[in-house]
């Protein structure tokens, strides 16, 4: 009975996208909406399978199925914009997470990085285009810097203040009981920060993700961002919806991936409350 209701529970969020969808396709239909505008969701839909399944016929002499059918431009796409995102926020945690834990532990480090990191953080990554381009050319190394400074400060920021936010009961009590500053801070400070920091590398990546798009549509030639700008120069609209629905569903997996990894993670945490 428990999963019936949790089955019915969970379609109910179903209902209404689906009737959304029924109503944009019954106002193309009948006229009400130029389809060269906004596609119907059967042509959107016809087109994402194109997009999908590789055109040209399959050989089995040349190739396998699976190799012919991971071959066309979406997965090819995927990979591109998956692979720049992975190393941009790698890169962009990395270089966060040892600054954060260093001015969130001490005063000194943060009175010296504060101010040029209060500076730097309003101003949007999209503004470093130029410059990234400058500097790096075309290609990977713009648009991986680009969401490496996305990724960048959510991070910073949560790991500051993960970092501060540790109760002090706790610290005095490690002092109290003679525990070195090495094992004050492995056992005591990071454990309480690392709630934080997980949150900040879920909202990092989320960022890094919406500037891997616009990078992608101004300094290379591959991925999801790319093919949606191409789309446009052809008005190809139902390829430009069918490429954001595949951006969705990217950074959807991607979250999702995330989330399960915190919750793994926090799973002492979890507990406790």
């Amino acid at each position: 009975m428990a999963k019936k209701k949790d089955f019915i529970s969970s379609i109910k969020g179903i209902w209404v996208p689906l009737i959304a969808v029924c109503i944009w396709e019954l106002l193309v239909r009948v006229g009400f909406i130029n389809p060269q505008i906004l596609p119907a969701p059967s042509a959107v839909l016809i087109r994402w399978w194109q997009y999908i399944i590789p055109m040209e016929a399959h050989d089995p002499a040349t190739s396998s199925y699976i190799a012919w059918l991971f071959s066309g431009e979406f997965f090819g796409d995927m990979w591109a914009s998956f692979h720049r995102v992975l190393i941009g926020c790698l890169i962009g945690t990395g270089l966060a997470l040892p600054l954060g834990l260093l001015m969130g532990a001490s005063t000194k480090v943060y009175d010296y990085f504060n101010p040029i990191v209060q500076v730097l953080r309003p101003i949007p990554p999209i503004a470093y285009i130029p410059l990234s381009i400058l500097w790096f050319g075309l290609g990977n190394p713009p648009a991986v810097f680009l969401i490496a400074l996305g990724a960048f400060f959510p991070v910073l920021m949560n790991t500051i203040v993960g970092v501060r936010s540790v109760d002090n009961i706790y610290v005095r009590a490690a002092r109290n009981m003679g525990a070195s500053p090495f094992v004050m801070f492995t056992q005591i400070i990071l454990p309480a920060a690392t709630p934080f920091i997980l949150s900040g590398i879920r909202i990092g990546i989320g960022t890094g993700f919406i500037c891997m798009i616009v990078a992608e549509m101004i300094a290379v030639n591959s991925g999801l961002g790319y093919r949606i700008l191409e789309a446009r120069e052809y008005f190809w609209s139902d390829k430009i919806i069918a490429g954001m629905f595949s951006i969705g569903i990217l950074g959807l997996a991607i979250d999702m991936v995330v989330d399960r990894l915190n919750n793994y993670l926090l799973r002492w945490h979890r507990g406790l409350e």
